[in-house]
């Protein structure tokens, strides 16, 4: 099993992994040794599409070698690329030998059995997912409540992400997402508990709430601050000792969820809020809303309650009608905002979406050129926020090791999310992987920091 993409698709891998090992499949962890290869594509942006088909080619030279001693029998392409493409994707690759969409999900294995045994796999004609539920997000619980599946960790780290919700609402123009993951559908409470209680047996330490919208969770089950009520249920797990939240829409960030997550005990602080843009009018034609004077407000009321929380987020630039003025009113903002982490996007036309109709586009040149400019300009201020994290006390979450065998140890600290927030590194001790270490920060490479332990680990 090969994932691509987001914290998301790796929940639908360890699904995907758990029906089949429940069917009799055994999971092996090179590729060289599978009867069959199954790649978890991403369908999100160009770069993320190609490496997706990469993934997939690279697959099947290894079904080519099967002559030669491998054993690869079947490459199967799933996830957001196929789902989104499905025939067209077929069509394009034949080194794929099937291309299967989300609604294979529920009978994985019988799939990759028939794949395998030679069957044609007819792919399907990819839709509108939205419009498979009802507009009322109150009455999609009865037709569409999530399934639980079975779920096999392909990790072993002291993380583990937790799919909080499927699906979004939302019909932001630059964004085709929806259209093949579908509208908003929260997990059940009782749902999202048990998976974390059984991820907190199996030594996992923190979990990562991940969803295409956190801050809606709970409107289709009738209770629009469900999450704040979650959260103290989650920490309170044992063994659990970290509780982080991803994606929050900053236009749905209410006052009580950012209480909740700023001082819940065992919920990190973190704010993962998607701007976007900062210019009144660029937001607009983004259907999306906010200014710098509301989000730069936000920002406020989250570190009047957490001064040291993190807040990380991303921003295209030169989207459709973006204006040197617009391009100047956010880098204002980027400078006010004093983010730990912000990734930067150029615009770029995405199929199927309502920008990539849009008359007012800047050349490609341009686009590049202000990307460019803006990358620049957060590099220097995420550095400047970790300098200012000096002399900060934290707790790092340590998940690798030096391979010198030293016990060095690097890891994260409750304002660092997973895979884009950098990293911690321990000056010294001898520490294992899953351990929790009081530190003091005493220097920082770019948004990387370095710490100097305090204390005994826990």
């Amino acid at each position: 099993m090969l994932t691509l993409g987001c914290a998301r698709n790796e929940v639908d891998s360890e699904e995907l992994a758990g029906r089949l090992a429940a069917d009799g499949f055994v999971l092996v962890g090179d590729a060289a040794e599978a009867d069959t290869v199954v790649v978890n594509t991403c369908g999100f942006v160009e770069q993320a599409k190609k490496d997706s088909v990469d993934a997939l080619l690279e697959a099947a030279d290894l079904k080519q070698d099967a002559g030669h001693g491998g054993r690869a029998q079947a490459v199967v392409a799933v996830g957001c690329l196929a789902e989104r493409y499905g025939k067209d994707l077929a069509a394009s690759l034949p080194e794929a030998d099937a291309v299967l969409g989300f609604d294979d999900y529920g009978d994985i294995a019988s799939r990759l059995r028939s794949i395998v045994a030679g069957e044609t796999h007819h792919p399907h004609t990819p839709s509108d997912r939205r419009l498979l539920l009802p507009i009322s997000p109150v009455e999609r619980q009865e037709v569409a409540a999530p399934v639980v599946a079975p779920r096999a960790r392909l990790e072993s780290g002291p993380l583990a992400p937790v799919k909080l919700a499927s699906g979004c609402d939302r019909r932001c123009t630059f964004c085709a997402i929806p259209s093949f993951r579908g509208s908003f559908v929260s997990r059940r409470p009782s749902d999202v508990l048990a998976e974390a209680r059984w991820l907190a047996g199996e030594g996992v330490r923190e979990v990562f709430l991940v969803s295409e919208n956190s801050t809606s969770y709970g409107k289709d089950l009738g209770d629009l601050r469900l999450l704040e009520t979650l959260l103290p249920e989650l920490a309170a797990i044992d063994g659990l000792d970290r509780v982080r939240v991803s994606y929050l829409q900053p236009a749905e960030t209410r006052p009580g969820l950012i209480e909740a997550i700023a001082t819940t005990p065992g919920v990190v602080p973190y704010f993962d809020l998607s701007f976007q843009h900062a210019s009144a009018p660029v937001l607009r034609r983004m259907r999306r809303f906010g200014d710098p004077e509301s989000f730069l407000g936000l920002l406020e009321r989250v570190r009047e309650l957490a001064p040291e929380a993190g807040v990380r987020s991303n921003v295209i630039v030169g989207f459709p009608g973006e204006t040197e003025d617009d391009l100047q009113i956010l880098c204002d903002f980027l400078e006010a905002a004093r983010m730990d982490v912000t990734g930067v996007f150029g615009y770029s036309d995405e199929d199927g979406t309502e920008a990539a109709s849009f008359d007012d586009k800047l050349d490609d040149d341009e686009v590049w050129e202000r990307a460019q400019h803006v990358t620049a300009l957060v590099e220097e201020l995420n550095a400047q926020r970790a300098e200012e994290r000096i002399g900060e006390e934290i707790v790092v979450l340590v998940e690798s090791l030096d391979e010198d065998g030293s016990g060095r140890a690097e890891g994260r600290a409750a304002h660092q999310g997973p895979e884009v927030d950098g990293t911690t590194s321990l000056t010294e001790g001898d520490f294992a992987v899953g351990d929790l270490v009081p530190a003091v920060v005493v220097g920082t490479d770019g948004v990387d920091l370095v710490a100097r332990p305090t204390g005994a680990a826990r």
